[in-house]
C-alpha cells in the first residue's frame, strides 16, 4: 500500500485512516523510524512492561540461584 504524507511545519505527520487500519495502529501507538537506503522506514516500536522487584521478589531470585548452583554441581559431581 502506499500513501503520500505531509509534513507540517511543525514537523507533524499524519498517516492516512487507511495505512493506519492495514497496518493495525491506535492512538497512542509509537513507532520507530529509521533511515534505510530506499528511504524512511516507520516500524512498530515495542513497549514491554517493566517489574520493580520487592525485595521478597529479589529473595525468591536468589533462592532459586542458588537450587540451580546447587543441582548444577550435583550433575557436575556425577560426571
Amino acid at each position: 500500500m502506499q500513501a503520500t504524507l505531509t509534513i507540517t511545519s511543525r514537523g507533524v505527520v499524519t498517516l492516512p485512516a487507511k495505512l493506519r487500519q492495514a497496518m493495525g495502529f491506535k492512538a497512542d501507538d509509537h513507532l520507530i523510524a529509521e533511515t534505510t537506503p530506499e528511504g524512511l522506514l516507520l516500524r512498530p516500536a515495542i513497549t514491554l512492561p517493566i517489574e520493580i522487584y520487592s525485595e521478597s521478589r529479589v529473595r525468591e531470585f536468589d533462592t532459586a540461584e542458588a537450587e540451580l548452583a546447587a543441582t548444577l554441581a550435583r550433575k557436575k559431581q556425577r560426571r
